[in-house]
């Protein structure tokens, strides 16, 4: 059983990783990785400036710099808590 979240698209790394390009990632979204399975979320920018999301990316500069070991920017979180955070910016 499974939901859907408007805001925020979900995909596979290994699904992803032959065709990752620029061109996947619409304008205005940015593909972020979560979890042990290092999947793929591709998220409206704009949740970059909400004070719930500048959390995440805190634990991430604290946890890896600048340098993340996937290429793109890599969320150090569980799934679940990345979607609880994501759902919630969606309400607003």
């Amino acid at each position: 059983m499974g939901f859907r979240l408007p805001g925020i698209r979900k995909t596979s790394f290994a699904a992803n990783q032959a065709s990752s390009k620029v061109g996947d990632v619409p304008k205005g979204y940015l593909a972020v990785y979560v979890g042990e399975k290092m999947k793929q979320f591709v998220i409206p920018i704009s949740y970059l400036n909400q004070p719930s999301f500048q959390d995440l990316l805190s634990q991430a500069e604290e946890e890896f710099g600048y340098v993340h070991p996937m290429g793109g920017l890599t969320i150090p979180c569980r799934e679940d808590l990345f979607l609880d955070t994501t759902s919630l910016l969606n309400r607003c």
